[in-house]
């Protein structure tokens, strides 16, 4: 019997953690099919910035990517689809990591300005958004960092902490993006429970 699909939007922002995004999809897709009664059909949303930190080509075939250009070309007149809107009427849940202090601002502020603030922003609230912040230790501790990240669970929103590690910079403290097995076992766990899996 075919497996029903759980669509995943995953949601890349301008962080340098991006650089992790085609391992976190072919772990994704790459998960034991006998432990799992779904599989992922991943839909990718990239900021402009996001683009500059992995390859297209490093993406396995079967995943659509989605860009602010793409918005723009599918819709000509009134009665056209509206990208933004499809996409949050297609998915299952939604995953942004990395999220990056830029974007965690604008969501937390209803700002839409590209694509993927567009999704978030018209996002039906009954199904699970799930973030990951990546930036700067110094950032991180910016005391309204905290107050948006608080916004968004208020809202329902899941959040996947940073942890500590060296960052990019050289310098050394919380504001990486969770690890990519730490993701994807959140992600399967969000899943079964949309999908009411249960474990004896």
């Amino acid at each position: 019997m075919d497996k029903r699909s759980c669509k995943l939007i995953l949601a890349a922002t301008g962080s340098v953690a991006a650089l992790k995004i085609p391992l976190l999809i072919k772990t994704l897709l790459e998960l034991p099919e006998d432990e799992m009664t779904y599989v992922f059909e991943i839909h990718l949303v990239v900021t402009e910035h996001a683009k500059h930190f992995f390859k297209m080509s490093d993406l396995p075939g079967s995943v659509k990517v989605y860009d602010d250009n793409l918005e723009w070309k599918a819709w000509k007149s009134r009665g056209d689809p509206v990208l933004h809107i499809e996409l949050g009427k297609m998915a299952d849940l939604m995953l942004i990591a990395p999220l990056d202090a830029n974007t965690l601002a604008k969501m937390s502020q209803g700002i839409s300005d590209n694509l993927l603030t567009c999704t978030t922003r018209a996002w039906d609230m009954s199904k699970p958004l799930v973030f990951c912040p990546a930036m700067n230790t110094r950032m991180w501790e910016h005391p309204v960092t905290a107050q948006q990240i608080a916004l968004l669970k208020q809202w329902g929103h899941i959040e996947i902490p940073p942890i500590s590690k060296k960052l990019m910079c050289g310098d050394t403290g919380i504001g990486a993006m969770a690890e990519v097995d730490t993701i994807v076992a959140t992600i399967r766990s969000v899943a079964d429970k949309k999908f009411n899996v249960h474990f004896d």
